[in-house]
């Protein structure tokens, strides 16, 4: 990445103002006076060709091409009709960044107005932040380049929004939410610099602990997952447009592309991004993500002096995935020295509204040493008998004596004025602080889903080596010569089996004598299935017949197939009905496959057969993923207990699952260009150590 034009662009030594005006209220008036105001220590040009002499006070230029000295970043307060010439000027004049404010981009479908744009800037060596943006803010360089109205409350995390009216609303909630920002950065509809190059670039940044997105769609997808998980900081993203209403507000608002709510969950806890369920929570874990560490292990330990609150965060414990456990023994001797003998030690550990300063220095100090507790809640309400600055002091206190620094701690106060003041001044020194209990709890989860995510963001795919691509493609490349988008059945199975994926064995008969041929040689019992690439669903069209179990069985089967096939679609063309082994029943699921616009060939893992049109358990990854990878997604799925041996059946074989899962994932990406959807449903799996075996496949050209 150029890191040295997005340092002009992101950290300008110098900016030029196009547009910048005298008349109040106009943008380029807000922009050039935000930048006095905040007292940009940079030089700053405003340039107007109609507007002579100063302009705010600074002396004004009728073109950059005008302006005596270097320019690192120009902002283009002009109509997008005007912005190619300007930004012809600022590459002639060596301009290294260009923020350009306008809309009338993409977002009203102006995609060629932005690819002109873009090629003027590449053709001098630009970068372009936009179109259709507030502009950046920056808090540590004093540097407000935008028409926001003011900077966000200083802190550690840096925010990024493909909303502009968002971002300038979230400049305002900083200060109400206390939570802090160094940096602000509007993308609109990212003609040039993206997520991925900003991510990228925060990444190297000393000034940001946090990375915090508000996204609507990606351009590229995969870019930005593989470079997330390179970042070496916490990101948390508020995805928007994941209901179809939603995907189609996005796409009008910044001409990206909204992918799938479900398929976005997948790719973003892949890259190790953490994600935030609203705005309120986007900056709740945003606030816990840029002051505290991850949370490596399972073990949440809570301390209040109340039950009430204690009690909601046990729930709120297991809502958030991190349910609570009984501390050991030696933990709870070594808190009962602390706790009144009417209080609870188990965990939570209830101190009463006996508990004063020195019980919560001292327990929360002796929980921190502990080894078997990975995060602390400390919860305080509000008492006549109670200081809460008293209370925060303590606690900073015991954080610091227990020399303590890889356990994240998250803290609730519940009270009035000065249960705020308290809360502001552990924020302050770098405890996140909140208003309930159930919020503390869920800034930590948010930590301990980082730390999972990054577990899975450093895992690692190894190619299998014994497929046959090529076999693959030759069947691929027969079905489009003939003229089709669709493999059928047997063609399908093939495919699959190039991939090492058992596949139950199919043969085609074009006669009722072939059938019964097939299945004498197969050996019964059989199945019969039409071939028709008209007809999708077998099934829905009566075009299944199981459990046949000799010649004459085959021979009626055979005729009510074609019947059924005929009744349900006059018009199909029959390629004839496939004969296969009768596989022994057993637990069904499926494996399944979509060209994701956003991410590319993604992979869909769920209960098969008739399941999944009625239950639609499923859960996807972005393919490829190793075995090891997919063991995960099969705990995933509600139906996860049915693999595991329910109702005193045996465990099914998870590690076979596992492996077909994983290779399929390298089918679907070394086929990606050919394939826009697969599914094999269903899959029968057997008991740990039998394997399984796919029945039924079928492949959707693109």
């Amino acid at each position: 990445m150029d890191f040295e034009a997005l340092n002009a662009l992101l950290r300008p030594r110098s900016i030029a103002v196009i547009g910048a005006s005298n008349t109040p209220g106009k943008i380029g008036y807000l922009a050039l006076k935000n930048l006095i105001d905040c007292h940009y220590p940079g030089k700053v040009y405003p340039i107007n060709n109609r507007e002579t002499g100063d302009i705010l006070g600074l002396p004004a230029y009728p073109s950059v091409l005008d302006v005596p000295g270097d320019i690192d970043m120009a902002m283009l307060i002009v109509p997008a009709a005007r912005t190619l010439a300007v930004a012809e000027e600022c590459g002639r004049k060596g301009v290294k960044g260009l923020i350009v404010v306008a809309s009338g981009y993409s977002e009203i479908g102006r995609k060629d107005l932005e690819l002109e744009l873009v090629a003027v800037a590449k053709r001098y060596g630009m970068r372009i932040l936009g179109p259709n943006i507030v502009g950046i803010m920056c808090n540590s360089d004093k540097c407000n380049a935008s028409f926001g109205p003011f900077m966000p409350l200083p802190g550690k995390a840096a925010m990024i929004s493909q909303s502009g009216a968002l971002l300038i609303a979230m400049t305002v909630a900083s200060y109400v939410r206390n939570v802090g920002f160094d940096k602000m950065i509007s993308v609109g509809n990212m003609a040039d610099v993206n997520f991925s190059d900003l991510i990228e670039w925060l990444d190297h940044d000393e000034q940001t602990t946090c990375i915090t997105i508000y996204v609507e769609g990606f351009q590229d997808g995969r870019r930005f997952l593989e470079t997330a998980r390179r970042v070496r900081k916490p990101i948390v993203a508020l995805k928007a447009g994941v209901s179809a209403h939603g995907a189609a507000a996005a796409l009008s608002h910044t001409g990206a592309m909204a992918g799938k709510g479900k398929v976005y969950d997948a790719a973003l806890q892949q890259a190790g991004v953490v994600r935030a369920s609203d705005l309120n929570n986007l900056f709740d874990r945003t606030l816990a993500l840029s002051l505290q560490p991850p949370m490596l292990g399972h073990n949440l330990m809570i301390i209040s002096n109340g039950g009430g609150v204690g009690v909601l965060a046990t729930d709120a414990a297991e809502r958030c995935g991190i349910p609570l456990r009984f501390a050991p023994e030696d933990l709870q001797t070594a808190l009962r020295a602390y706790v009144p003998e009417i209080g609870a030690v188990k965990n939570p550990a209830d101190l009463t509204g006996m508990g004063g300063w020195p019980e919560y220095q001292a327990t929360v100090r002796t929980a921190l040493q502990h080894p078997w507790v990975n995060g602390l809640v400390v919860l305080f309400c509000e008492t006549q008998r109670n200081d809460p600055m008293e209370i925060a002091a303590a606690i900073k206190r015991a954080v610091d004596e227990s020399g303590v620094t890889d356990k994240p701690i998250a803290v609730s106060f519940i009270g009035g004025t000065e249960a705020g003041r308290a809360m502001q001044w552990l924020v302050e020194h770098g405890i996140p602080t909140y208003g309930a209990p159930d919020t503390a709890v869920n800034a930590i989860a948010a930590l301990h889903e980082y730390a999972r995510n990054l577990t899975l963001a450093t895992e690692s795919f190894t190619p299998y080596r014994d497929v046959d691509e090529a076999a693959a493609r030759a069947i691929i490349a027969q079905a489009r010569a003939a003229g089709r988008t669709h493999l059928g059945e047997i063609e399908s199975k093939k495919v699959f089996a190039a991939y090492g994926l058992p596949v139950v064995m199919t043969e085609l008969a074009t006669t009722e004598d072939e059938a019964v041929t097939l299945a004498e040689t197969l050996g019964y019992p059989v199945v019969l299935k039409i071939m028709s690439p008209d007809i999708l669903h077998k099934s829905d069209a009566g075009g299944v017949k199981i459990n046949l179990q000799n010649a004459a069985e085959v021979r009626a089967a055979y005729h009510v197939i074609l019947a059924n096939a005929k009744a349900y679609k006059a018009d199909a063309r029959i390629d004839g009905v496939a004969v296969q082994q009768m596989a022994p029943a057993s637990t069904e699921v499926i494996l399944g496959s979509i060209n994701d616009p956003t991410f590319g060939p993604t992979l869909m893992f769920g209960l098969g057969g008739i399941f999944i049109e009625i239950l639609k358990d499923v859960t996807f990854r972005v393919a490829p993923i190793s075995a090891e990878h997919a063991e995960k997604m099969l705990a995933e799925i509600q139906g996860a207990p049915l693999l595991a041996g329910a109702r005193g059946e045996a465990p099914r074989d998870r590690a076979a699952l596992a492996e077909a899962l994983s290779r399929y994932s390298q089918m679907i990406v070394d086929l990606g260009d050919e394939i826009a959807e697969s599914d094999a449903n269903p899959v029968l799996v057997y008991a740990e150590g039998q394997g399984l075996k796919v029945v039924d496949a079928r492949i959707v050209l693109k």
